[in-house]
């Protein structure tokens, strides 16, 4: 118990200023009855979401629990009921991570846009860094908390605390894939019929699919990135856990202190995290995405200089390397992890050539804006594949293959920030909304929609941070994996490892196509809906009669649990399939094979999306013609090509990779 006190302390700390900062989200004014009336029908619409999305998830997370515990009565395995608790410990920590950082972020947002009114840039700038950092902060508080117990119950036993990750990757993926299926089938139909069809204004309050779109918002960009970032997060510190834990040679006090030390820099990101949003909060005031960018770094930088120290006191040397080896290899991944969030902002900001030029060439029509934005998308794999491999090389020569995991740490130690800057976005988003549909004056519109494209960047970085970690998380997962089945290599000439490495290529592109189809069959439903009311409503398109919200919230709810199901059972039953049919060997390969091709995927996904997101919003402000423009058409059904691929598709696949070698770690008992 004494081993853990820190890190105990230290998640302790998180979730005592997620209270203080919840208290001064709630305080704030929430508006006059018309937003507080909107607000609360988001809040709803999420929680009705959740609850059911949840219901589903527990009956996943349940027989998989029973099948767990019932290992040892068809087999000498060492998989028991301990693994089947800490496997639902997991599952119940990302889904209250998820649950608290929505229901604040759905409270702050009519509170972001009072915050316009009152204090202009500051007081909505001040109101949503508190909302999102309730998740940021929730989601290292929850997680960290949640493993320091189920390590301290089963003293440390790695393959029952490998449950933990996985139980916590199941429900990510969930999350992410029921949330971006719901956000887009809700948003595409928003944009389409309203925008393109209607004519009328983003968030008019007209429009039927307008409050999906919103509960969307929250329920796939905050609650859905909450549970991807928690996951990698778990996983990265596990992944460094099990892989000392497996080191033979090791004497016994070496291996117990390289195994608490990823949970040791987790307690640092901690505080580095809670100082980086005090240091947003007090310098946001002229330069919203200069404080949310310095508060990144700021965090980046403490995590750093605390992990130097704690590695001059605690550090062992191990093996052949020095004992401050597992430290540089944990700056491979901080600086790594930079490099990407910096790379992602730049092929997906308006501020850069990559964006202003495709809004440009969209003046020739959707087609142009559709396939400039693949181009994009593609362009932009190649720094972060390279930055990858440079630092796990790195990480490697530093410290073996605990310093590869140590580096996916290192990458994720500030989770709490990264997480924090990312919801900020759908909160600002969603104060825009509220503000448009409550009729408040232009200018509290204009001071949300600065923030809000400011959010844009940081969403894209936070992409760029979860999809780079995921192929750290994932490669320490791989490699703890092999260890744990006494595979000391994939063989190549082996034909198992081939056919493995030729599956696991295909299954992230097969998982794809699932969840483009979920979507497209949402938007559809939705789009005939909206269509449907403007139709048979009467003083609809007048503004003299309400929309009937609730049906498309509903259509959204129904369209991403059936769409999410079918995914998540390919992400459980590949590698269970793999391993018992082909053998170890082969599900090495197809973990390696998805590793490539998700990653390249999941990269290209994010940041063609964005970019032309981002290309909208930049005409929107007024460039080649502007709003109503036919250039604004154009880049409003790039945007809509490119929503799926940003907010569904694209963060779906990195947590996908993860669970598949997550679920191989914790079933390596059965495979051998």
């Amino acid at each position: 118990m004494q081993d853990i006190l820190i890190p105990g302390a230290a998640s302790l700390l998180a979730l005592g200023f997620v209270a203080y900062l919840a208290m001064d989200v709630l305080k704030k004014n929430p508006g006059n009855a018309k937003m507080v009336e909107i607000s609360k029908a988001v809040q709803a619409g999420a929680k009705a979401f959740l609850r059911r999305e949840y219901i589903y998830v527990a009956g996943f997370v349940g027989v998989i629990a029973i099948l767990i515990a019932a290992a040892p009565i068809f087999s000498s395995v060492a998989l028991n009921w301990q693994t089947s608790i800490a496997f639902i410990a997991g599952g119940i920590a990302s889904a209250i991570a998820g649950y608290i950082g929505m229901s604040i972020a759905t409270r702050a947002n009519s509170r972001t846009t009072q915050g316009a009114v009152d204090g202009g840039l500051k007081g909505a700038l001040g109101v949503a860094v508190s909302g999102g950092a309730v998740m940021g902060m929730s989601v290292v508080g929850v997680s960290l908390l949640g493993l320091c117990i189920v390590y301290a119950a089963f003293n440390g036993d790695p393959i029952i605390v490998n449950g933990y990750a996985m139980g916590a990757s199941l429900v990510a993926l969930f999350a992410r894939s029921g949330g971006g299926i719901f956000t887009k089938g809700a948003d595409m139909g928003a944009d389409l019929v309203g925008k393109v069809e209607a004519g009328i204004p983003e968030d008019d309050p007209r429009n039927p699919a307008v409050i999906a779109d919103n509960v969307g918002d929250n329920v796939g960009d905050v609650a859905g990135l909450g549970a991807d970032l928690l996951e990698s997060y778990v996983e990265a510190m596990i992944a460094a856990m099990a892989i000392a834990a497996g080191m033979g040679m090791l004497a016994a006090e070496q291996s117990r202190v390289l195994v608490l030390l990823p949970l040791n820099i987790a307690s640092i990101g901690i505080i580095a995290s809670i100082l980086g949003i005090i240091f947003v909060k007090a310098t946001g005031r002229g330069n919203p995405q200069g404080a949310l960018m310095g508060g990144l770094y700021v965090s980046a930088g403490l995590t750093a200089l605390g992990s130097y120290f704690l590695f001059k006191q605690q550090g062992v040397a191990y093996e052949t390397y020095d004992a401050m080896g597992p430290f540089w290899a944990t700056i491979a991944g901080v600086v790594s992890g930079v490099i990407i969030g910096f790379t992602s902002e730049y092929y997906t900001s308006s501020k850069y050539k990559p964006v202003k030029n495709l809004a440009d060439e969209s003046q020739s029509g959707p087609a142009i804006t559709v396939t400039g934005g693949i181009a994009l998308g593609m362009a932009s794999t190649a720094v972060p594949i390279i930055v990858l491999a440079i630092a796990l090389m790195v990480s490697y020569d530093f410290a073996g293959i605990y310093g590869v995991a140590m580096a996916s740490l290192g990458m994720l130690a500030t989770t709490g920030m990264v997480v924090s800057v990312d919801s900020y976005g759908p909160i600002a988003d969603n104060a825009g909304g509220i503000a448009e549909m409550a009729h408040l004056d232009p200018g509290v519109r204009k001071i949300t929609d600065s923030l809000d494209s400011v959010g844009n960047t940081t969403a894209a970085i936070g992409k760029g941070f979860a999809i780079g970690s995921a192929a750290f998380a994932a490669m320490g997962l791989i490699v703890a994996y092999m260890q744990s089945v006494k595979l000391q290599s994939a063989d190549l000439k082996e034909p198992h490892v081939l056919a493995g490495i030729l599956i696991g290529g295909m299954l992230p592109f097969f998982f794809s196509s699932m969840l483009f189809k979920a979507v497209s069959k949402a938007a559809f439903k939705m789009i005939a809906e909206v269509r449907r009311q403007f139709r048979e409503i009467p003083g609809l398109r007048e503004g003299k009669a309400m929309p009937d919200s609730a049906k498309c919230v509903d259509i959204s709810t129904i369209g991403a649990i059936n769409g999410m199901l079918l995914p998540g059972a390919v992400a459980i039953l590949a590698p269970v399939v793999t391993g018992l049919a082909l053998g170890p060997e082969a599900l090495a390969g197809l973990l390696l094979g998805s590793l490539v091709s998700g990653v390249m995927l999941g990269i290209q996904m994010a940041n063609s999306g964005g970019a032309m997101d981002n290309a909208k919003k930049y005409v929107e402000e007024g460039h080649f013609g502007g709003k109503g423009s036919e250039t604004h058409k154009a880049t409003v059904i790039g945007d809509t090509v490119g929503d799926p691929l940003k907010d569904t598709v694209g963060p779906s696949i990195n947590i996908f990779i993860k669970l598949m070698a997550v679920i191989s770690l914790v079933l390596a008992p059965i495979f051998m």
